[in-house]
């Protein structure tokens, strides 16, 4: 029996999302440094990174609040800031209820102001 188990155990740990490197990340200034650039060039893959001192002609890095209000509004939720769950499918769930609840709230509020 504890073959069965242990066996059971090994094939659900093998079935895995396979790993995608991405084509071109885009990275804001702290990340440019040519140690960043180096690594992910042996990797095979092209930087996007913005550099010190030129102005924000690519748009990276001019916005970088609106994923911090995001992360910030997600953290509302007890649930997800404290998390308790083992099972990821579970803690994935909570979170897209709570993008849902905030996707909702966010065009309610903008209805209100039209």
């Amino acid at each position: 029996m504890s073959d069965e188990r242990s066996t059971a155990h090994a094939s659900r740990r093998r079935r895995r999302r396979p790993r995608r490197r991405p084509d071109t990340p885009f990275a804001d200034r702290g990340y440019g440094h040519d140690k960043y650039r180096r690594l992910l060039w042996q990797r095979g893959i092209r930087p996007v990174i913005a550099e010190r001192g030129q102005p924000h002609g690519s748009g990276l890095g001019i916005f970088p609040w609106v994923v911090e209000r995001t992360i910030s509004w997600l953290h509302c939720f007890r649930r997800l800031r404290i998390r308790r769950e083992r099972r990821d499918d579970i803690h994935e769930a909570f979170l897209g209820l709570a993008v849902c609840l905030i996707t909702y709230r966010h065009v309610q509020r903008l209805c209100w102001n039209l």
